[in-house]
């Protein structure tokens, strides 16, 4: 099969991250018969500097007309690069907010997965780990309280701020497809975060889960408020496959679930529209710091690369394969710097590599 693949590599530490990637997606076409076609697509600050936009019109277009779109990173120090002088609609970010919009990606996908080799690095107590735990967070992305109607004024001498947190159950139901969708093809079980005790936009969507619920017999379901969920993710993270929650509580719990794995340099993620076209991205920063450097962690952008394999092209054997030669990786000892042991931690059999070192490593594994 042959599958076009829009290509953003971004800024920083993005095309290096990227290149390896495309590395790794290039060793799974060759063992199973596949053919991936990239598309360069600019956005972010490198598109700055060659058209004076974060991101053209005509970089939409590429990406509407490919299959997928993988991307690196975006973006550069806010300090001291020109790109943050510019008017805030005119900076890097930008461009993936227009393209978020530009594209109707609603569904974000970000999992938590603890790797047994890295499990020192997980700041809760060994009882609670036990054998790990893989969950994955599927957060509304373009409703809720972040774009509600919102307004700051006087009233009788006093500053009053307001925020409008709207959901109307159609926004609610395409979301909750996606997350029943994901579920079935991990373990079947979906939690459902809100805060139905206190809020209608919560209420409304506890009852549209349950009507969407019907349609997946296959797959157990829970409902969970939040509250009691930040605190589940810590006391028992391993209980959790997908949960399902709005824009602000995602935003939260998903950073929260990032750092229980100890290291967001490993943690991928994707955005959806209503289609099989996603977006994937490492979670973590352009990192300007060690951009050409070549001791940037390629593992979480390798690893979105076989999210857009499974949630985009179905393939789910390919997709297997990079994921177990991640695993292989690590249990081999190899480490990017990142990821080394800490201090008083041992160093037997831990061999710290580069980017492009581990790429290699990773594609020869396949």
């Amino acid at each position: 099969m042959e599958y076009k693949v829009g290509v953003i590599s971004g800024d920083g530490i993005g095309p290096e991250i990227v290149g390896e990637a495309k590395k790794v997606l290039d060793a799974v076409g060759k063992k199973y018969g596949h053919s991936f076609i990239y598309d360069d697509i600019l956005m972010g600050g490198c598109s700055i500097d060659k058209t004076g936009e974060p991101l053209t019109d005509g970089a939409i277009e590429q990406a509407k007309k490919s299959d997928a779109v993988l991307m690196g990173s975006i973006g550069g120090n806010t300090a001291t690069s020109p790109w943050y002088k510019l008017p805030p609609e005119k900076r890097p970010e930008a461009g993936l907010l227009k393209l978020r919009k530009s594209l109707n990606l609603f569904a974000n996908l970000r999992p938590a997965y603890l790797y047994e080799e890295l499990k020192a690095a997980c700041p809760l107590r060994e009882d609670i780990i036990g054998d790990g735990f893989d969950m994955a967070i599927m957060r509304e992305l373009t409703g809720g309280l972040y774009f509600g109607e919102r307004e700051t004024k006087e009233v009788n001498g006093v500053r009053q701020a307001t925020d409008t947190l709207t959901y109307n159950e159609e926004e609610i139901r395409r979301i909750t497809i996606k997350a029943f969708d994901i579920a079935m093809k991990r373990r079947k079980k979906v939690t459902s975060v809100d805060k139905a005790n206190v809020l209608d936009s919560s209420r409304l969507w506890r009852n549209v889960v349950e009507e969407v619920a019907k349609d997946y017999p296959e797959v157990s379901y829970e409902h969970m408020l939040v509250d009691n969920a930040a605190m589940q993710l810590v006391k028992d993270p391993k209980q959790f496959d997908v949960i399902l929650t709005e824009n602000m509580f995602g935003d939260i719990l998903s950073d929260e679930a990032s750092m229980v794995t100890g290291s967001i340099g490993m943690l991928s993620s994707a955005s959806f529209n209503d289609t099989k076209f996603g977006l994937y991205e490492p979670s973590g920063g352009s990192a300007p710091d060690i951009a050409g450097k070549g001791i940037a962690n390629p593992i979480a952008t390798i690893l979105s690369a076989a999210m857009m394999l499974r949630y985009s092209f179905d393939l789910d054997k390919e997709a297997d394969a990079i994921e177990g030669a991640v695993r292989s990786a690590l249990k081999e000892g190899f480490r990017t710097i990142d990821i080394m042991p800490q201090k008083g931690e041992s160093l037997d059999g831990i061999k710290q590599v580069g980017t492009k070192e581990m790429g290699d490593i990773i594609a020869e594994r396949i």
